[in-house]
């Protein structure tokens, strides 16, 4: 692939198509905490846009560890790697992971100023969870840590921490209402991680699939999108929230394409399975949010 613009090289390296995964959190944390009666728009403004940031660092991040360790090889079945196309230098990312991780934390210590310390561990917590996920000494996407680090810090400490910022407060409703969060996301990397099963065994990337096979992936995969309907229902049943709670149900026919996709799908067909996959999270997410606020 010949791409010459510069812009558009940093673009691809961002990889637009997983940024869902850093607007839901904070997007259902913010509905939360305007359905509980309290709402500091530039609050979750600035936490979108670390949250941004964090993403974009992260993806950089695994571009150029992944490249390092040798993980990208030419059997590769996924999107553009811009480092090992020769696209951008070692050097350039590195430059680039830590202008976002610094600019990250700068922004964050206006959040941490309106609140409280919490949020200042939280923040310097997800960054280095940011970095440690394919970098240092024990990478966390490398020992069949992966889907466990998706689920924390995309799903439960994303979504608790913006309804945080507002209420200073975790509560047991702003857990429950991470876990499907949480749950779709890791659903995105569970395609991901189930498409390179054999490219990861041969270059020794122990991702949760690898170790525990394509049967557990696929057995996971149901499991998190069962969970994610669960909870609405329980929001309903036990913490009176009203019939609008229940508009993710609206999704439940994709979910028989993604199980049907999972079961058939090899290869780079899965690409369209993780694409779906992440439009699901985000319209899950969204109805989720707008039942919420409604």
């Amino acid at each position: 692939m010949k791409v010459d613009n510069k812009f558009q090289i940093w673009i691809i390296a961002s990889r637009p198509k997983t940024l869902p995964a850093a607007v839901v959190p904070v997007m259902v944390g913010s509905a939360l905490a305007i359905n509980q009666g309290k709402f500091f728009p530039i609050y979750s403004i600035i936490a979108l846009i670390c949250s941004l940031l964090i993403q974009i660092g992260t993806n950089f991040t695994n571009d150029l560890f992944d490249y390092l360790k040798g993980a990208d090889t030419e059997k590769r079945k996924g999107p553009l790697r811009v480092l090992s196309a020769g696209l951008i230098s070692v050097q350039e990312m590195r430059k680039a992971i830590i202008l976002l991780f610094v600019l990250t934390f700068i922004l964050g210590l206006f959040l941490v100023y309106v609140t409280d310390w919490k949020i200042l561990a939280i923040g310097i917590f997800s960054i280095i969870a940011g970095l440690a996920y394919t970098a240092g000494p024990f990478p966390l996407a490398y020992h069949g840590l992966g889907d466990l680090f998706v689920f924390i810090f995309f799903g439960i400490v994303g979504t608790m921490g913006t309804y945080y910022l507002h209420h200073l407060e975790f509560t047991t409703i702003s857990l429950l209402v991470s876990l499907p969060v949480g749950a779709l996301i890791t659903n995105i990397l569970i395609v991901n991680n189930y498409r390179d099963i054999e490219e990861d065994k041969q270059t020794g990337k122990n991702t949760l699939a690898v170790i525990l096979g394509r049967k557990f992936s696929q057995f996971e995969f149901i499991f998190f999108l069962t969970l994610s309907f669960l909870i609405p229902m329980i929001l309903y049943l036990n913490f009176n929230f009203s019939e609008t709670i229940l508009l993710p149900y609206l999704t439940f026919p994709l979910v028989f394409i993604l199980i049907k996709m999972i079961y058939s799908y090899q290869g780079e067909q899965l690409n369209k399975t993780l694409e779906i996959s992440a439009k699901f999270s985000a319209l899950f997410g969204l109805l989720f949010s707008a039942g919420m606020i409604l």
